[in-house]
């Protein structure tokens, strides 16, 4: 009787003993969102949906990205309509209330700044524009903090035991930002003043952040395939020009601006529209560095 008493006092005190908070499951659309919510939240489980050499325009609701938005408490993504060929589908099939429109659990990225080239009105086709403003927001480093501001707090009401400490890891990491972009646009000085050929505008935050200058895209409308009509055209159009390179991103075809800068003689540049942990780019940081340095690269060599 007494080791059964001794046993059941145990097993009360036991469960009197506080569980420690379950981590925050973190679904992300796109890489660089992950890179982020793991800056101020690294004991949370984050998942990416997509990867460096994916276009997140157009990707599959495959059954494993709708079971990973099921269990999260969290989700964060590009928004201005960048994910709208698949991300409503796997709201709709993963039933999750934490993370449908409108709710605190699901962020758009683009609804926390003000987003550039913005339209009214949408023209017959277009081509692959989007209404609510450029996406690709997270390439600009100033509207970056404004969104982690967000998210930190997003983290606090999605974990309220953590708040603190959510709060607490955006001060340290918004400190840090804030020394490392006045580093970044010292270091970018080079750059300032030239110009660039670009597929897609995929990069206009980042070029505008640093002083760059598209002078012509090898897409004939947004996210319609370079054509050899449009091309050809390009070749005329930059003649007596000098583009300091006609730039790509990973997950784009580089065949046409192969092809441009056979007729024209300039270098091809492909660059990381985001993270790319499979290549050790881990970190924004380590993305805007990178970045730069193969900017800097193409200055001295031209």
């Amino acid at each position: 009787m007494r080791i059964r008493s001794k046993l059941t006092g145990l097993a009360l005190a036991a469960a009197l003993v506080p569980l420690p908070a379950q981590a925050l499951e973190i679904f992300a659309c796109e890489p660089e969102w992950a890179a982020l919510a793991q800056a101020l939240a690294p004991e949370a489980r984050i998942s990416s949906a997509t990867h460096v050499f994916q276009d997140p325009h157009y990707i599959e609701a495959r059954p494993s990205l709708i079971a990973r938005l099921r269990r999260a408490d969290l989700a964060v993504c590009s928004g201005a309509s960048l994910e709208a060929g698949w991300l409503p589908a796997l709201q709709q099939r993963a039933a999750n209330p934490k993370v449908q429109p409108g709710r605190a659990g699901m962020l758009f990225a683009a609804e926390q700044v003000e987003t550039i080239d913005q339209l009214d009105h949408v023209p017959f086709a277009a081509g692959d524009v989007h209404p609510e403003g450029n996406p690709h927001l997270h390439l600009d480093p100033e509207r970056l903090r404004q969104v982690a501001a967000v998210l930190s707090s997003r983290l606090g009401q999605a974990d309220p035991d953590r708040a603190a400490q959510y709060r607490a890891a955006y001060l340290r990491w918004s400190l840090h930002w804030q020394q490392r972009m006045e580093q970044w646009q010292e270091r970018a000085a080079p750059l300032r003043g030239h110009t660039l050929i670009v597929q897609h505008s995929t990069f206009d935050y980042f070029w505008r952040w640093l002083g760059l200058e598209v002078i012509a895209d090898l897409e004939p409308k947004p996210g319609v395939p370079p054509t050899p009509g449009h091309l050809a055209s390009l070749v005329e159009r930059v003649s007596g020009e000098q583009p300091l390179a006609i730039v790509h991103s990973w997950y784009q075809d580089p065949k046409s601006a192969h092809w441009l800068a056979e007729k024209t003689g300039l270098p091809v540049l492909g660059l990381l529209s985001t993270t790319a942990p499979e290549r050790g780019i881990e970190t924004l940081e380590q993305l805007f560095d990178h970045l730069l340095t193969q900017l800097l690269e193409q200055v001295s060599e031209s």
